[in-house]
């Protein structure tokens, strides 16, 4: 800045947008985190006009702060120079990454498993590729990043998003055209029916290692985003407003988890863990996290910082329920109430939609109006974890199997044996029915059967109104008159299940309560560390975060729903996905999941909070106001000038 140059002395009234920078911090200044206990100024009298002229912005490498691509800078696009302007292309980006992989892809989890003969943990490893990406660049973009140009890493971040969302439908384009293996009379009962192996195994489970390609491109891509695209919306509005930023930005991502304008950041209040040797004050340094001798000693001072450690591990076991939840959370739906695959789907949106997104914003902003600093935003999460905990006994509710003929009982209604099928009975035996055709029906004594043959069906017809199949003389059909008169309509039962509507009145709560804590614990992460350790201690925690939650949560859940299986798709002896859960040993599962990892966050909380040692500036008076309430009035705050050369 040039000696000529005076500072600026807003009003109360005049807006606080001011131009953004780069993410980078000026590399002689003193460090934000000491902006409030040294003094940056020397004491001026309240006449002293000479500073009242503004402060021109620029970056730590001395170029102008506008928005452009290289030397396209028109004035037209000075519009978004601005935290409102950046928020709203990281919403644009974080809804689009959100809808791809939190939205597409774990609704159609189900479909991807049956159309390409996955088990539901493979189909988990899909969903943790994401992660494990995530996990592999989050160090290295969080630290560099973090002292780079951000806005730079953050546009390569999303380019590298949407190629990874054109491989993950390539096998869309690759793959023949789906088509159903046997003609309609071969599922009828009378019929010779007889089907190569060659004919019905294939090798399409091959395709899961593209579709994790792409899952690894979309983690690769949305590092920055969630990394700096947070610290650098936080490093440019003020403290208090932080939070609703974030949430607003995180709002559009619904699971998505979640430091310049110099004006803010000399503004703030540091709220970092004060340690037993004060070590953090390392970290003041303007030069400290440039190069990479400083990376083993930044991760020591986050080490040391037993709040930091213990927001993580919170972190990681919410991480965990939410990755495993938004997996196989349709599935779950599908299974208990008897659902087909896009009805499921359609509900789980209803629920995660306004649980989810409205509880990120709300979060948010709760700590923005009561204007909670790091201790009291700790406690917040803690009673979120433990109203979660509380509400997720609900699955001890479950909506019982719809009765499946040879599944779940017998042809004649006699109690069979969990784990023995028996798909064969006198009214089927002459019928030839193979297992290799799943088709169930619904008979008209409200028993499923596992296709028309084993329903002992010989004729069918298509229904004018509703456009099912309806299959007819079903011999295995025992409340007809006659035998011959039995009827089935294509597809499952539908479920009557009394306890859907407080199933799904519980399941929204505990997931309001598991995204309402989301906003507030990154905002306590941010605040427990010193400015300059922000971007690289989100990188930290989210390694955590994915390492031990995102990527073991598909997995676990996967593996567990697949011990409930009852129905297993046969393929010449070959195991393929599974047609039918039993739905106690899910929601019994569900439950013992839910139970150990909420205990674990509250725990993990409850010490965070205990463990928290703010800074002896917290305990000023006037210091907490004047950094929560962000006053933009320089003068009001009597702030101790230091001279124009230093400037």
């Amino acid at each position: 800045m040039e000696n000529s140059l005076p500072f600026d002395t807003p009003s109360p009234k005049e807006s606080c947008d001011t131009p953004l920078s780069n993410g980078t911090f000026y590399s002689n200044a003193n460090s934000p985190s000491d902006s409030c206990v040294k003094p940056l100024c020397d004491m001026i009298s309240e006449n002293d006009n000479h500073f009242n002229a503004g402060i021109k912005y620029v970056s730590s490498e001395g170029e102008a702060l506008v928005c452009g691509w290289g030397g396209f800078t028109p004035n037209c696009l000075q519009f978004f120079n601005k935290p409102k302007g950046v928020l709203f292309f990281l919403c644009v980006a974080s809804f689009l990454q959100g809808m791809t992989v939190n939205g597409f892809i774990n609704t159609v989890i189900t479909s991807i498993e049956r159309r390409f003969d996955l088990q539901s943990y493979e189909s988990g490893l899909i969903a943790s590729s994401y992660d494990i990406a995530a996990c592999v660049c989050l160090t290295f973009v969080s630290y560099f990043g973090g002292n780079g140009h951000k806005p730079r890493w953050l546009g390569w971040g999303v380019l590298i998003m949407g190629i990874g969302s054109i491989v993950f439908a390539l096998p869309q384009f690759t793959t023949s055209q789906y088509e159903v293996h046997f003609s309609e009379d071969l599922g009828m009962c009378s019929s010779n029916q007889s089907m190569r192996c060659s004919e019905s195994v294939s090798s399409l489970s091959n395709y899961r290692f593209v579709f994790m390609l792409g899952q690894f491109l979309h983690g690769i891509g949305a590092t920055p985003l969630y990394t700096l695209g947070v610290t650098y919306l936080d490093e440019n509005v003020k403290s208090n407003y932080s939070p609703v930023y974030i949430g607003t930005k995180l709002t559009f991502v619904a699971n998505y988890v979640i430091s310049g304008s110099q004006r803010y950041i000399v503004m703030r209040v540091s709220e970092a863990h004060q340690l037993k040797d004060d070590s953090q004050k390392t970290a003041s340094d303007p030069d400290f996290g440039k190069t990479v001798k400083d990376l083993p000693l930044s991760v020591l001072l986050l080490l040391k910082n037993p709040t930091f450690i213990f927001l993580c591990l919170a972190g990681a076991t919410e991480a965990t329920l939410i990755a495993g939840m938004s997996t196989f959370g349709p599935k779950f739906l599908e299974s208990q109430f008897s659902l087909s695959a896009s009805e499921a789907a359609t509900l789980f949106g209803y629920l995660v939609v306004p649980a989810g997104g409205g509880g990120t914003f709300l979060g948010g902003f709760i700590v923005n109006k009561f204007k909670l600093r790091c201790s009291g935003i700790i406690k917040f999460c803690l009673f979120c974890t433990l109203s979660s905990l509380l509400a997720i006994f609900i699955f001890f509710i479950d909506c019982p199997n719809m009765p499946m003929a040879g599944v779940t009982q017998m042809y004649d209604r006699s109690v069979l044996l969990q784990g023995h099928l028996n798909l064969s009975a006198p009214c089927n035996v002459d019928c030839g029915c193979l297992r290799e055709m799943y088709s169930p029906v619904c008979g008209n004594d409200d028993i499923m059967y596992y296709s028309p043959c084993h329903a002992g069906c010989k004729q069918v017809s298509t229904s004018h109104e509703s456009g099912k199949k309806i299959y007819h003389e079903c011999s295995c059909i025992l409340e007809s008159a006659s035998p011959s008169s039995g009827l089935a309509t294509a597809g499952k039962c539908s479920s009557s299940c009394e306890r859907r509507t407080l199933l799904l009145l519980f399941i929204f709560v505990v997931i309001l309560f598991t995204f309402l804590s989301s906003i507030p614990a990154l905002t306590a992460t941010l605040r427990c560390v010193p400015d300059r350790q922000r971007s690289f201690a989100l990188g930290i925690q989210w390694i955590v975060v994915r390492t031990l939650g995102g990527i073991p949560g598909p997995i676990a859940f996967g593996s567990m729903i697949d011990k409930s299986c009852l129905l297993w798709q046969n393929q010449c002896g070959e195991q393929g996905s599974c047609f039918v859960y039993q739905n106690f040993a899910m929601s019994r599962y569900t439950l013992t999941a839910g139970l150990i990892y909420k205990v674990m966050g509250s725990l993990f909380f409850l010490l965070s909070c205990l463990l928290y040692k703010p800074p002896p500036s917290e305990s000023i008076p006037g210091s907490s106001n004047t950094s929560e309430n962000g006053n933009c009035d320089l003068q009001k705050r009597k702030c101790l000038h230091q001279s124009q050369d230093n400037v």
